[in-house]
């Protein structure tokens, strides 16, 4: 079964929208996060959960 690691992030409502898009293309780009959940609150703030898959490495021994 896949494992995974979660990154929260809370961006506030003044955030643009392509400010949002560079934050999430650098996770993505730089540290292999993937997209979760996006959550856009009616006063504007956003909650972005990203993920990424803990690879676990046996022995070779």
């Amino acid at each position: 079964m896949l494992e995974y690691s979660y990154l929260d992030l809370y961006l506030p409502r003044g955030t643009s929208r392509e400010a949002a898009r560079q934050l999430l293309t650098e996770h993505a780009e730089h540290g292999h996060w993937e997209l979760d959940r996006l959550r856009l609150y009616p006063d504007g703030r956003r909650y972005v959960r990203l993920r990424r898959k803990i690879l676990r490495v046996a022995s070779t021994l």
